[in-house]
């Protein structure tokens, strides 16, 4: 062992995390072997402890909240670590709809050869899946069941501000729910210390935990991925988002006015509304509607010269969240590319009525989804599947691309078997 290395493995958060994920490795045998039908009772109980013990839920997450107000978090991250009863309500029915959910068959038949054996294409569990996220407790439940889901234990870190509610969801749904059905309740690990050195050490333990999905802001989640593709992990990154909407000379006014209201309910999600552009010919008839429509919102535009980049994303910008960055496009084309050159290429939005113009926007647009006429808000596993996400990967290689599933979370194996 390296002396780097052995440093990392004395360091208390590296301990933490490595005796989380060796109970985590113990229980996914029995996480397989329990099979769907436990696993999706345990969801469906898990959502009826939800509505049972909202109070105790929202006690724990009132608490995170006030601390992190305290300590002067910024109005769109305390967004994110807010749970009401409504929220709350929502994790419950999503638990209810991935449980109903028909998982595709385990095993499909590929070919048979010329020689007469079967090949068939199988899938299997990855055995542990990490997930490192932050000021966002609703994730706790997205990624456990997703995870569970695919017949893998996971490993959980959050970040401070959000431990106590992730603690309260864990100990208080999620852990009862699979004793109850007769899966091992510690194949979900909360990691009880919250510092950067937890998640360091998470994507560093391949032999352990082989994937792990990181949600963050973009520099930390590039450092991890950095780390992680160094130790031998797989690491699915939700890194930079940012939702573009591009209006066309060919916009309808009133579509103009929907998507930016539509596109900004929520400013500090990673979809809404970022970099709005503008067809240069139309310039003076549609700023004004969007607009008008952004001060409804009590956004304040960013029009140019711009001190910062077009990409900017304003809703990792801590007190400036409510701002849109404003400018204009010689059309479709350059505006498709100019949002998948500026922003990570999340998701961008073409308004417009002319369907050759639609068209050739999302022809040149390469980023993770492109709408017509539609906010980019929906890029949600929820609102787009049915199906809750354990993050969007905006990865530009091959590999799961957008919201991330348990469908995702499997190996695939080939069986060769004898002729029939």
């Amino acid at each position: 062992m390296s002396t780097s290395t052995a440093a990392q493995t004395a360091t208390p958060e590296a301990t933490a995390v490595r005796e989380a994920a060796q109970r985590a490795a113990a229980a996914a045998p029995g996480v397989r072997a329990a099979g769907g039908a436990a696993v999706d009772a345990a969801l469906r109980t898990a959502a009826q402890l939800i509505r049972e013990r909202t109070d105790d839920l929202l006690a724990a997450n009132a608490a995170d909240v006030e601390a992190a107000e305290r300590a002067g978090m910024a109005p769109g991250l305390l967004d994110r670590l807010r749970l009401g009863p409504e929220r709350l309500a929502d994790i419950a029915t999503q638990l209810e709809v991935l449980a109903a959910t028909p998982e595709p068959p385990l095993q499909r038949e590929v070919r048979t050869l010329p020689t007469g054996e079967r090949v068939f294409e199988r899938r299997v569990p990855v055995g542990v899946i990490g997930a490192v996220f932050e000021a966002r407790p609703n994730v706790t439940v997205d990624v456990a069941s997703q995870v569970l889901k695919a017949r893998s234990a996971a490993v959980l870190r959050t970040g401070s501000a959000a431990l106590g509610s992730a603690r309260a969801l864990v100990d208080l749904v999620i852990a009862p729910a699979l004793e109850r059905h007769g899966v091992p309740a510690a194949a979900v690990q909360l990691v009880p210390t919250p510092g950067h050195a937890g998640a360091e050490a998470l994507v560093g333990l391949p032999d352990l935990v082989p994937l792990v999905v990181v949600r963050g802001s973009g520099e930390v989640t590039r450092k991890l991925s950095t780390l992680g593709a160094a130790a031998g992990t797989r690491v699915l990154a939700h890194a930079d988002g940012g939702g573009v909407l591009y209006l066309d000379a060919s916009a309808a006014e009133a579509d103009v006015t929907r998507l930016v209201t539509e596109s900004t309910d929520r400013l500090g999600v990673c979809n809404r509304l970022n970099l709005l552009l503008i067809h240069r010919p139309a310039y003076d008839r549609l700023w004004p509607v969007a607009e008008a429509a952004l001060l409804a919102r009590e956004i304040t535009p960013s029009l140019p010269p711009h001190a910062h980049r077009l990409g900017h994303e304003w809703a990792l910008d801590p007190g400036a969240e409510a701002h849109v960055t404003v400018t204009t496009v010689d059309g479709p084309v350059d505006a498709a590319l100019i949002a998948a050159r500026e922003t990570s290429g999340l998701a961008a939005t073409v308004c417009a009525s002319d369907r050759t113009a639609a068209e050739a926007f999302i022809d040149a647009y390469t980023g993770t989804g492109v709408f017509w006429n539609a906010t980019t808000r929906l890029l949600d596993g929820y609102k787009l599947l049915g199906l809750p996400e354990t993050g969007i990967n905006v990865d530009h290689t091959p590999g799961p691309r957008g919201p991330v599933t348990y469908l995702d979370l499997s190996l695939r194996q080939f069986v060769v078997l004898p002729p029939a």
